[in-house]
């Protein structure tokens, strides 16, 4: 086994499976909280990753272990049902519970970076020769053993990585990722139902992840060069 697929077994894919199932009970919660118990009918309203598995086995099981043995990278989905004649009715209430998911990933985002800015500022961490996506922060010298020092620092660098490409990556604005209901929040009436009509007209799906894996590709960098910034003030 390649150190690339032990580090994606150990922590991409335990951080991906968290970080989708708050996401998706975020989404259930806020629709509930909203007016529709579809989802939490369902059992989605859980932070138990198995509701979400057994709604969307392929996204939540199969895809990420492939992805995580076969490119050391773990990928997938789930999904959150909802009332689609209760989102009609209350468009706003629909547009919140679908920015409840990236919130959801913010939430998840600012923890881990807390973490990681204690534990420089304690001395169990310290900026690593060369910063990479599961190397935000290297183990201190110093308070605790190296093995769980090196550990807590992989693991934390993948979480906050981890989260602030999945918030980026949900709120762009195209179907069927939540930035596309989200907007809606932002536009006036009219042109809000225009925008609801077009991004749930067949086909747009397909083509909204097209282009939301054609370009994303280009967020990533600037994305890990502010969260750089922010973690190691001046120092690369």
């Amino acid at each position: 086994m390649t150190p690339e697929i032990f580090n994606a077994l150990v922590f991409w894919l335990p951080a991906f499976m968290f970080s989708l199932t708050v996401h998706e009970a975020a989404h259930a919660w806020t629709a509930c909280r909203g007016g529709d118990p579809t989802a939490y009918l369902g059992g989605q309203v859980s932070l138990s990753p198995w509701p979400h598995i057994r709604r969307s086995p392929l996204g939540m099981l199969v895809v990420p272990l492939i992805t995580t043995l076969m490119q050391g990278w773990t990928m997938g989905w789930a999904t959150a049902p909802y009332d689609r004649e209760w989102a009609e009715r209350h468009p706003r209430r629909a547009a919140l519970m679908a920015g409840a998911g990236p919130a959801a990933n913010l939430a998840i985002a600012l923890g881990a970076f807390a973490l990681l800015r204690a534990g420089l500022a304690l001395g169990v961490f310290d900026a690593p020769v060369q910063v990479t996506f599961d190397c935000l922060v290297a183990p201190g010298l110093h308070h605790v053993p190296l093995d769980a020092g090196a550990f807590a620092a992989t693991g934390l660098s993948v979480l906050l990585t981890l989260n602030v490409m999945l918030l980026a990556f949900n709120l762009l604005p195209l179907p069927p990722l939540d930035g596309a209901m989200v907007i809606t929040l932002a536009l006036p009436g009219p042109l809000a139902r225009r925008v609801r009509a077009v991004t749930s007209a067949p086909g747009m799906s397909f083509a909204g992840i097209l282009a939301a894996w054609r370009c994303f590709p280009m967020l990533t960098r600037p994305l890990f060069a502010l969260v750089v910034a922010l973690l190691h003030p001046g120092r690369y």
